[in-house]
């Protein structure tokens, strides 16, 4: 592919030039400094276990703060050898991933403590909520911020938040990079090297290549990767400065659905999914593929105005584009009865273009004898969406973005084979994913477009009153205002829709220090979630059906305890929380929508991160969901002003679709010799309900994996990852339709890593 020799030809060129530069920093400097730069380097402590936040908007230590945040270390991230961003939240109880197809995207979806939060995604504190499949080679770490959070986030954050730190250019010099090769086709080499100029003038660089086929599927998804991620900041150790950013990632892969939901007592599209071969494959290799393009420029600006007080800008643009054709197993006709499936079609074009700028003041003053920890600021963004999809003409048939009007009948495939299907009817138990493509595709990029402003205030501030007792306050306005056009066709003529709405947020929690090494806190925090708030890139829809609708609320309780012990090095944490969400939307008939929506998720945490000794870390935690759909509005039926309502649904009390009511992490590694260091790790999920009535669902399971590093010399390394060393079958998403996504099976990677 053209895509393949552009991503080679990127990641040579980076890599020579970065090679180029740091040799010749080596040629200038004498023998002396460059033993006292690898020195520098070489006390900086890899630990599983982080003490502060990278987002100002945290405004004291995490050991202070009065919610539970998890945060995927860097040497976490090395450990495991993650290389998406959907792979490292594997590592965090109480996360669990939703599907998408053409209305909730192909991209990722997190749920938080059982709440979509795939608005909720941030990049270095700035929203970066598009839909797209992230990458891990231009990321420090990752904080997961759980519980409601709208008056730090904005609106979202129902369930809690992600936020990606960057790697961006700072003081010192070095170069690390691995380059791996596995089973399954896997090839990755990554490169990040830092210059520091001096006269605060640093730049860095970090550049991928990747390449991959789904372990475990034969003839099935493939996935391609190439980015890179320049830096410069200026004014290093100085008070003023300045940071200019790029990121780009471009991905072209053919994904893969997964497989139908099928009950065989009944023949009905229920239960668990189909109980075929591991590792099969109904997509359409001549048909089907995903191709995104990322980018995101930034330019931040801060000032030292005191000592205790800091003013910074932050200004954003990015654009997204996430265009894609892949097979859906239709299960909906029960044809899987007949030993087959239909390859429905799901297709999406988006073109995303975001801005958003963000100014803050920060710092720290005296009240008398109250010591307060601030962060005060005003925010701006605007979306813009355009969404299309692709128009497919098969043989003898009218254009359709899903399905031929032929095999739209009640039983689709009943009557046709393969070939007199022209291929949309594949095998339900040995499909052939090289089956010829006889149509047309076309695509139809532009049918609607979505524009959504924001403004917000906030204030932050941690109150000191002693050095045992803390007072943590927030507040936000948010102002949201969005319109959706679908334009003009040969059969409907053009339509706007908006939604403006405003609302408040706020969160407060008191922390008790029995000890300076711990800490017990109760706190209650706020969320708001408009209509649209995805702008139109996610599965949070407008329509005129319900544009009107106030935005959902929610709101947390959490009684929680966090220890720093064995001299600060490892953290204990354990948290009681209840969500509600007290007014969620809810559809009564085909045109009828209300805020009328309760649930509620009761749940305990546990969390253990750092060193237990010199030689042996670990990360480990479990969270307990009890999640309840409490009410989903009335039995109704009839269109406006006719409506027929009767009290109750009959899926009220149900379990809330995508929470595992036990889910567990563990990784765990120990240098049984000064070269050889030893990991092991495991996931264990309970069972996942995808929808609402319970009817379908993905069994729990538990998931190994293990790793080997051996250190060549104090620059370079061998490690070996073996990923699901059961060879297990278990799915990671669990789409409320039609389908669940099966997770890849046995893989191994060997690495070369190395760092000077």
């Amino acid at each position: 592919m053209a895509f393949i020799k552009t991503r080679k030809k990127i990641v040579s060129s980076a890599i020579v030039s970065s090679l180029s530069v740091m040799a010749g920093n080596a040629i200038a400097q004498d023998q002396v400094t460059q033993l006292e730069t690898i020195r520098a380097q070489a006390e900086t402590e890899q630990t599983l276990k982080v003490d502060q936040s990278a987002n100002s908007k945290f405004v004291a230590p995490l050991l202070d703060t009065p919610k539970s945040v998890s945060v995927i270390s860097k040497q976490l991230i090395a450990d495991t050898q993650v290389t998406t961003l959907s792979d490292a939240l594997r590592t965090v109880p109480g996360i669990t991933l939703g599907a998408g197809e053409g209305g909730n995207p192909n991209g990722d979806r997190p749920f938080i403590r059982g709440y979509n939060s795939e608005s909720s995604m941030y990049v270095d504190g700035v929203r970066s909520a598009t839909s797209q499949n992230r990458e891990m080679f231009a990321v420090e770490q990752v904080e997961v911020t759980k519980g409601s959070a709208s008056a730090m986030g904005g609106a979202g954050t129902t369930g809690g938040s992600i936020n990606m730190i960057s790697k961006v250019a700072k003081q010192g010099d070095f170069l690390e990079g691995s380059v791996g090769a596995g089973t399954d086709n896997y090839q990755r080499i990554t490169l990040d090297g830092n210059k520091d100029f001096g006269n605060g003038i640093a730049a860095r660089v970090a550049v991928l290549g990747h390449k991959n086929e789904k372990a475990g599927q034969a003839d099935g998804a493939e996935y391609a990767r190439a980015g890179i991620a320049p830096s410069i900041t200026f004014g290093l150790d100085t008070p003023t400065r300045a940071t200019l950013s790029y990121y780009y990632l471009k991905s072209d892969d053919t994904p893969d659905s997964g497989v139908p939901y099928w009950n065989s007592t009944d023949n009905t599209a229920t239960g668990k999914p189909l109980n075929a071969k591991q590792g099969i494959y109904y997509g359409w290799l001549n048909r089907d593929f995903q191709k995104q393009e990322n980018q995101i420029g930034t330019f931040k600006l801060e000032h030292d105005l005191t000592e205790n007080l800091t003013i910074s800008n932050t200004a954003v643009y990015g654009n997204s584009k996430n265009d894609y054709l892949w097979t859906q197993p239709d299960d909906s006709k029960t044809n899987i009865a007949n030993g087959q499936v239909v390859r429905r079609a799901n297709t999406r074009i988006t073109d995303t273009d975001t801005f958003s700028d963000q100014l803050a003041l920060t710092g720290k003053f005296n009240t008398g004898a109250l010591k307060h920890s601030f962060n005060v600021g005003a925010e701006y963004s605007k979306q813009e969406s355009d969404k299309g999809s692709y128009l497919l003409t098969d043989l003898g048939q009218a254009a359709t973005s899903t399905l031929p009007a032929n095999l739209s009948a009640s039983k689709a495939c009943s009557t046709f084979t393969s070939a007199t299907s022209n291929y949309w009817c594949t095998s339900a138990y040995n499909p052939n994913a090289k089956d010829p493509w006889l149509g047309l595709t076309a695509a139809n990029p532009k049918t609607s477009t979505v524009t959504s402003e924001t403004n917000s205030v906030y204030l932050l501030d941690n109150i000191e009153f002693n050095p045992q007792w803390f007072l943590n306050l927030g507040a936000r306005w948010d102002k949201f205002e969005t319109e959706q056009v679908t334009y003009a066709t040969a059969t409907a003529a053009e339509t706007k829709v908006d939604s403006d709405t405003d609302f408040f947020t706020y969160q407060a929690g008191l922390t008790f220090k029995p000890l300076p090494n711990g800490s017990i806190y109760a706190s209650f925090a706020t969320a708001a979630n408009p209509v649209g708030v995805d702008a139109g890139d996610g599965s949070e829809a407008i329509g005129a059906n319900y544009s009107n609708l106030d935005p959902e609320e929610s709101r947390t309780f959490e009684i929680g305890t966090k220890w720093d012990l064995l001299n600060e090095r490892l953290n204990l944490t354990a948290a009681i929380f209840r969500t509600e969400k007290q007014n969620a939307r809810v559809q009564l008939t085909p045109t009828t929508y209300g805020n009328i929506g309760e649930s509620k998720v009761d749940g305990i945490e546990l969390g253990v991160n750092g060193k237990i000794t010199d030689k042996w870390d670990i990360s480990a935690g479990y969270t307990y969901l009890d999640s309840e759909a409490t009410d989903n509005g009335s039995t109704c039926t009839g269109r406006a002003p006719n409506i027929t309502c009767t009290p109750g649904n009959a899926n009220n009390g149900n379990q809330m679709p995508n929470v595992a009511k036990n889910s567990a992490t563990l990784w765990t590694t120990y240098q049984v010799m000064p070269q050889l260091t030893l990991g092991a790790g495991a996931t264990a999920m309970d069972k996942v309900y995808g929808d609402v009535a319970n009817t379908k669902y993905v069994p729990g399971y538990v998931r190994y994996d293990a790793m080997a590093r051996y250190n060549v010399n104090k620059n370079v390394d061998l490690q070996l990852n073996v990923n699901n060393l059961s060879d297990e079958r278990y799915f990671t998403k669990a789409y409320g339709s039609h389908y669940a996504t099966e997770a890849e099976g046995r893989n191994a990677i060997l690495s070369l890593n190395f760092k000077y």
